[in-house]
């Protein structure tokens, strides 16, 4: 048999190269059309949450402020601290040492660096996670590294990018990723790490140092792995800045160690007055419509009333006298502006868990000054004369008050004296609904949180304990119902929250302060003349101490001092958690006169 020409053997080859590219480029399309399918209907069907909601649904850090913008303390929620920063406050040397480091195509990809991700896909490294991956990652919670998660990943970055800018998923991704610390997003970590807010003073050493906690944030603390190795990932950073253009060269740059704080620096932690503090103003702003949750999920600043002069005098007034005291003592100190109502100090007492300034606690004879007011507005004078007899009954209770002013006495004596029985008295003249309206008028709740403050445990009968202040009231109450007299009679709402502000600094919610007069002016005078005092520093005040009586003992349990400026009222409560006797270092009856007007005169002196 002869053999097949040379021209047929060429024709056999041709076909057979031919089914073999014909074979090839039904592979190569079903291995590219295939995905490309499978990326297209990914893309129809996986739906992305905006960034909007995203941070929306995170709770975030609520800043509480004093009445100067300055910080008073943060309510940082379980996850961490979290602190919105909107794209145009992001200082630009901290974008450019992100962009540099994590994604250097962040603002031309299409949400993903091809290159990057090929590497990934064939070496398992190599950076192929950018920006855009990594905010899908962050607020989809889902970090497996599967290839199912990945391509998945991939086409929500994909459609992120056509639905957003590149500066809204940037704001989003900085905003929702940890730096370390337990804090997410630049202004907390800045806090955290050099103890001061983020803006534009930051430095390229410390952008690059931010930077480059975000690949490994446990890892790259100093704190927890030492300065050599955060040195040597903040180099790493610095020559990518280089790298890319962002510097020319590294000239004034040095790795900030000495300017990181230690993490106990700058934690956030509250203590018990920072506690309080939080406590009450989330009381005060619950009717306003502004929960916590409220607040969290807003990112909303809350600017209080608070002076920080006058609340770092309380606390060293209230710390400085109980040193060396009994150990059980307890104080609370409380300020108000007589003007507005504006609480400028609250001490709730550092030394236990309880809130002594929002505790009811028995007046006693502090509480005398609203009966004498009832008094004048019923017709009677300080120079009127009243009985007061060692034992009086009313009420179906039986007084016996040693006498401390001639008998019978002036109401203004009365007042100076510290006498009881004349204040009983008085109550006999006018009645106990008198005595309760006055006390009322100038400020003093008829309930708090649901529990009557001058009438017994049934909400409507008005015993026989308000004529000698046996009914619990809150510091807070009182140093507000007697600025009032300071004001000659007008009464502005106690109020610690000034304001809410939203992310941008615009108000969302003020206090509108309406005084409206509610004593008689010339009544509110004639209890300010009696009260009169000097202080210190030679200023004209007015005081009033009280006491509150054990049973019927003549153990003091609480004692008072409350008074006032034009400028400045405050109540000043000491007591016990178990209503012991009040005995003091060397033994003797604690009086208001003693300890807490010490206290009081300490405070209205550095103030």
């Amino acid at each position: 048999m002869e053999p097949a020409p040379e021209s047929d053997r060429s024709a056999v080859v041709r076909r057979k190269w031919r089914r073999i590219r014909t074979g090839a480029y039904y592979l190569t399309g079903f291995a590219v059309g295939v995905p490309l399918i499978a990326f297209w209907i990914a893309y129809l069907l996986l739906d992305v949450r905006s960034p909007q909601d995203v941070l929306a649904s995170r709770g975030k850090t609520v800043t509480l402020k004093y009445a100067d913008g300055s910080e008073l303390l943060r309510i940082v929620p379980p996850e961490g601290d979290r602190r919105f920063v909107p794209f145009d406050r992001i200082p630009g040397k901290l974008r450019d040492a992100i962009v540099a480091t994590e994604d250097p195509t962040f603002w031309a990809n299409s949400g993903f660096d091809p290159t990057g991700v090929g590497r990934a896909f064939l070496t398992g490294v190599g950076g192929g996670s950018g920006i855009t991956q990594q905010y899908i990652k962050k607020s989809t919670g889902d970090e497996d590294s599967t290839l199912s998660r990945k391509m998945q990943e991939l086409v929500l970055a994909t459609k992120i990018t056509q639905e957003q800018s590149k500066e809204q998923i940037f704001e989003s991704y900085v905003n929702i990723i940890s730096f370390g610390r337990n804090t997410f997003g630049p202004a907390a970590a800045m806090n955290a790490f050099f103890g001061r807010p983020l803006d534009n003073s930051i430095t390229w050493s410390e952008a690059a140092f931010l930077a480059g906690m975000i690949q490994s944030p446990s890892v790259h603390d100093p704190a927890v792995s030492g300065d050599e190795h955060a040195a040597k990932r903040w180099r790493y950073v610095r020559d990518k800045l280089i790298e890319r253009g962002y510097l020319k060269n590294a000239d004034g740059m040095a790795y900030p160690g000495a300017e990181i704080k230690p993490p106990a620096e700058t934690r956030v932690s509250l203590n018990y007055d920072q506690y309080h503090l939080k406590q009450r103003v989330l009381a005060e702003l619950e009717p306003a419509g502004f929960s916590l949750s409220r607040l969290q999920q807003g990112n909303l600043t809350v600017q209080t009333t608070l002076d920080p002069a006058s609340q770092t005098a309380a606390h060293d007034a209230l710390s400085e006298r109980l040193k060396g005291e009994p150990a059980e003592f307890r104080g609370a100190l409380v300020a108000v502006d007589p003007a507005n109502g504006a609480v400028r100090a609250y001490d709730g007492g550092a030394n236990g868990v309880r809130d002594y300034a929002a505790t009811g606690h028995p007046l006693g004879s502090a509480f005398y000054p609203f009966t004498a007011a009832a008094g004048l507005r019923n017709g009677m004078s300080l120079d009127e004369r009243v009985a007061a007899p060692r034992e009086i009954q009313y009420l179906g209770e039986k007084f016996d008050y040693p006498p401390k002013c001639p008998q019978p006495c002036t109401l203004r004596s009365a007042l100076t004296s510290g006498a009881d029985t004349p204040f009983i008295t008085v109550s006999k003249k006018v009645g106990v609904d008198e005595v309760s309206e006055a006390a009322r008028a100038a400020g003093i709740p008829d309930e708090v949180e649901g529990t009557p403050t001058m009438r017994e445990q049934d909400g409507a009968t008005i015993g026989s304990g308000i004529v000698v202040g046996r009914y619990p009231m809150r510091p807070l109450d009182v140093a507000g119902a007697y600025a009032t007299y300071a004001a000659n009679g007008m009464r502005s709402p106690v109020h610690l929250v000034d304001k809410v502000l939203d992310r941008s600094g615009q108000v969302v919610w003020q206090h509108e302060n309406q005084p409206v007069s509610a004593v008689p002016e010339q009544v509110a005078q004639d209890v300010t003349s009696v009260l009169r005092t000097t202080l210190p520093d030679g200023r004209a005040a007015a005081l009033r101490t009280g006491e509150s009586e054990r049973g019927n003992s003549r153990d003091n349990q609480d004692a008072w001092a409350v008074g006032y400026t034009p400028q400045l009222a405050t109540a000043v409560w000491l007591g016990s958690d178990d209503d012991r006797k009040l005995l003091d270092a060397d033994g003797k009856k604690v009086t208001g006169s003693s300890v807490p007007a010490d206290v009081w005169r300490s405070f209205m002196t550095r103030r």
